[in-house]
Order: structure tokens, then C-alpha cells, then sequence
């Protein structure tokens, strides 16, 4: 077999067994091929003895076969297993880079519902269940009472769900007020309401960019900072991920070089540091930075 037919098979298995369901057509389209080829890669996984399934006009392949359980073995885990491997996860210390790694890699490869139930509880839990719902049969959604910290008010969003952060902390959706993708915080929404409306903008699905102070955006800025050991070590502590782009320049020095999508996240963090560091390359940062300062002045004048 030829590698580019191997390689859409392999694309297929993973459609096939994946949360999300597809008719032939729309396979066919994902793969770029004809939904006849679809239809003929479908019967050679059924003479290689796997069993496959059709559930609203969509083909799956049936986790009861002989071959597919023994790939399952080896890269799922029971629910009991996932409570273990996620209770030994959180015993980790949480500014440990190796954690965040570890939850990542777990929640790539394990099915989305029975995950969040050991990951998520109380409120939370319940509103990540009907996220998950939601995004598994590409319904719209009202995030109720949702409380934005950036527009500073609590009301209802009309959005379409389809993609969670680790750890199920964040949730991209299509918000369909603003015509635009936006991140949203589970732990600021009320409760979810599932509506019977499907999802009207997939080709608009786009997960935005989210730098290591957690800011998100489609759009980033690149910023140059030297850093003493003090503030480095801060700078890996509150935010682990920071680590990827920092370099020891001596033994108490850092240069940190990173995109990130908007000056109100690193601008928070070196504020609170400015005798430790210097803004080496980022005229963006030092505007804002100035025009807080000045505004702080306004607001507190010396007597």
C-alpha cells in the first residue's frame, strides 16, 4: 500500500472513532477524496474484521471489535484508571511544567465525557457536561448569567461551544452576537442551555491564540524583557509556561522573548516588578505601562 493511501486510512480510523460523527459525505470532504473511496476504505476495515456501526446516517467503527479493542488497550483507560492516573497528576506540585505536560497528553487521548466527570465537579462539572453535549452534536448554546471580568457585567451569550483548554478551565466558542471566536471561563458561567438550533458557523471555528500570562487573541506581539533571578523565578511560578522561552543569560539574568496577545497580562506582571525588570524590545508594553502609571498618579496624588 502506497503511503498517501495509508495515511488516509489512518485519518479515516481516527474520524471514525472520534467523538464528533460525519457522514460519508462530509469524510469524504475532510479527506479530499470521493465519497466512493470513503465507502471503499469503510469495506476494508470490515474485511480486516473490524465492525462498523452507521448511527444517524454517520459510520463508526464499533469499539466491540476484535482489533480495535487491542489499539484501545493500549492508548484508553478505564474510568477507574483515570481517577487513579488524575488523582496522581494533582499530587504534583501545581508550578511543575511536568504537570501540565502530563494532564495535557492524558486529555488528548482519553474520551471527553467520562474525563471531565473526574476532572470537574460541583457546578462546573454540570456546565462542562452540557458543553460536551453540545459540542458532540454541534448545538448552540446560551452561556447564562456569564460574568466577564473584561466588560465588567454578568448577562447571557449566544454562542456555538467547540473546543476546550486543558483541564477544561477555558471554552472556545462562536459567539454569534459579536460574529467573532471568543475564549470563555466555565468557572464565570451560571449554567448552560442547550439549545435545539445547530451549529450555523463551523467554517468559522477557529481556536485563537493563548500566550503563557493566559491572554488570548487571533493577533500577537512580541516582547523582549531582561530579567533578575528573582523576578525569573516568579515568572515560572505563576506561569510555568514561561519557561519554554526564557534564557539564561548569567546566573542572575534572564532574557524572556515571547508573543503575546495583548499588553494587559504582561504589562500586569512586570508592574509588579519594575526594579526587577527591563523592557528590552516592546514599545507596546512601555506605552501602556506609562499610561497606567500616569493614570495610578491621577488617581492617587501625592499630598
Amino acid at each position: 500500500m502506497d503511503q498517501p493511501k495509508l495515511e488516509r486510512l489512518l485519518r479515516l480510523m481516527k474520524m471514525l472513532t472520534a467523538n464528533t460523527s460525519l457522514t460519508v459525505d462530509e469524510i469524504a470532504d475532510k479527506l479530499g477524496i470521493s465519497s466512493r473511496s470513503v465507502y471503499r476504505y469503510i469495506d476494508t476495515f470490515r474485511e480486516a474484521g473490524f465492525v462498523l456501526k452507521k448511527t444517524n446516517n454517520c459510520p463508526k467503527l464499533d469499539k466491540s471489535s476484535p482489533y480495535f479493542k487491542d489499539i484501545s488497550e493500549l492508548i484508553h483507560f478505564t474510568e477507574e484508571e483515570a481517577c487513579i492516573l488524575k488523582s496522581a497528576i494533582e499530587s504534583i506540585d501545581e508550578n511543575n511544567l511536568l504537570k501540565q505536560n502530563l494532564k495535557k497528553k492524558l486529555y488528548t487521548v482519553y474520551n471527553y465525557n467520562i474525563l471531565a466527570e473526574t476532572i470537574v465537579s460541583g457546578k462546573n462539572g454540570r456546565n462542562v457536561a452540557q458543553l460536551v453535549k453540545a459540542i458532540e452534536n454541534k448545538n448552540t448554546v446560551i452561556l447564562k448569567n456569564y460574568a466577564s471580568a473584561h466588560s465588567n457585567d454578568i448577562r447571557d451569550r449566544y454562542v456555538e461551544p467547540y473546543a476546550f483548554t486543558t483541564n477544561y478551565v477555558q471554552i472556545w466558542c462562536f459567539c454569534k452576537d459579536e460574529n467573532k471566536n471568543k475564549l470563555f471561563k466555565v468557572s464565570r458561567i451560571g449554567n448552560v442551555e442547550i439549545l435545539p438550533e445547530t451549529w450555523q458557523n463551523e467554517t468559522d471555528h477557529q481556536a485563537g491564540y493563548i500566550d503563557i500570562f493566559r491572554m488570548n487573541s487571533e493577533h500577537t506581539t512580541t516582547v523582549k524583557l531582561k530579567l533578575n533571578l528573582r523576578a525569573a523565578n516568579l515568572l515560572m511560578e505563576e506561569y510555568p509556561l514561561a519557561s519554554k522561552y526564557l534564557t539564561k543569560l548569567s546566573p542572575n539574568e534572564w532574557l524572556l522573548v515571547t508573543d503575546v496577545c495583548s499588553m494587559d497580562g504582561v504589562g500586569r506582571f512586570v508592574m509588579g516588578l519594575l526594579d526587577d525588570i527591563e523592557i528590552v524590545e516592546s514599545p507596546e508594553l512601555q506605552e501602556y505601562i506609562a499610561s497606567r502609571l500616569k493614570n495610578y498618579q491621577n488617581k492617587f496624588p501625592l499630598s
